[in-house]
């Protein structure tokens, strides 16, 4: 009897440390991000260094870019105020790690979604916000019109990204030989390259056309036309906070919607008038979407009106609008030849 009772006892007490270790787990990782947010009064943003085009200080601190926006449509989704979004620069090697222990809340900063990145670092990559690929740049003088001519080049690239891995594939793909260049910080692969410590500079295309611009002669180089891999660039949170991915996920999806429904920063009061069904839904008229994002009704009204739809943004910051110029591309909408698609509001 007094065995018995031990062993029930000893077995109770293993299930009770179970259920306390499954518990503090969640409590772990269940961080209610959006509740300390509001708390704080801000939304805390990891950004790049610095990246014309995507997320860039002035002399005066002020951040401006594609990211950057994206970033201030998440605080007026919640806050009604773009500018309750402050920035936290933050170093490709560091990005993840800094993210995991919560110094920011959302990673937005050219960041591919891979599989090893969501499954190592515990980590969730809620949409795709700009579709693109891995490039080469070098010195017009080179006289080089493909990729597959770089036989011998040296190299430039940044250490422990998704591009140094992309770089080696392609060579050895290719049966080509190289030399690599590797730095751990992006303003010192640049710098090595203006310098002529290689002969090629590799990232993705994008971030080639925001670099070419803090280039001495940025009209001496070229970017070659070949795309060597696929580059999802997403924002980022951490896993088991679903409450958080879905605001970040569809803050979004609003606003490449809002640019399918033709409505803008400038007609947004117009659509708040609007009976057509879907407008409704999404501009807060119609049904409770944002409550059960835990945002007020016109959560996505709020985005629109302060930063704009998806093309507005992106063409301010990196296409037509802006220096970079780089085309719509793969980020044109599905129904303008490109592949960005947005599930409905409904």
């Amino acid at each position: 009897m007094i065995r018995t009772f031990r062993g029930g006892l000893l077995i109770g007490l293993a299930v009770a440390t179970v259920i306390a270790a499954i518990a503090i787990t969640y409590e772990r990782y269940d961080t209610k991000t959006l509740k300390r947010t509001i708390r704080r009064g801000e939304v805390l943003c990891g950004v790049n260094k610095g990246l014309p085009g995507f997320s860039i200080p002035d002399a005066k601190g002020d951040w401006t870019g594609f990211d950057v926006d994206f970033c201030r449509a998440v605080a007026a989704a919640i806050f009604d105020d773009p500018k309750k979004a402050t920035f936290v620069p933050l170093d490709a090697g560091e990005r993840f790690k800094e993210l995991q222990s919560r110094k920011v809340d959302i990673l937005s900063r050219n960041s591919t979604w891979s599989m090893s990145r969501e499954t190592s670092y515990d980590l969730y990559f809620p949409a795709v916000a700009y579709y693109d690929g891995g490039g080469f740049m070098l010195p017009r003088a080179r006289n080089i019109d493909s990729a597959l001519e770089l036989n011998g080049s040296k190299v430039c690239v940044q250490a422990d990204t998704t591009t140094q891995l992309n770089l080696a594939d392609y060579f050895r793909t290719n049966n080509m030989k190289y030399q690599e260049m590797k730095f751990g910080k992006l303003e010192d692969v640049i710098k090595a390259y203006d310098s002529g410590q290689c002969d090629t500079l590799t990232a993705d295309v994008s971030q080639l056309y925001a670099l070419r611009l803090n280039l001495g002669k940025p009209g001496d180089h070229v970017i070659l036309p070949d795309i060597i891999s696929k580059e999802p660039l997403a924002p980022v949170v951490r896993q088991r906070d679903d409450d958080w991915m879905m605001i970040v996920k569809w803050t979004l999806y609003a606003m490449i919607n809002a640019e399918e429904l033709g409505i803008t920063s400038t007609n947004i009061d117009e659509a708040l008038k609007s009976k057509k069904p879907d407008v409704m839904r999404l501009v807060g008229t119609e049904g409770a979407y944002g409550e059960v994002l835990g945002l007020p009704k016109d959560w996505a009204a709020r985005i629109i009106r302060h930063v704009g739809n998806y093309g507005e943004i992106y063409e301010r910051n990196v296409g037509s609008g802006s220096k970079l110029g780089i085309p719509r591309g793969l980020n044109q909408l599905w129904s303008a030849g490109g592949i960005q698609y947005a599930p409905p509001i409904r």
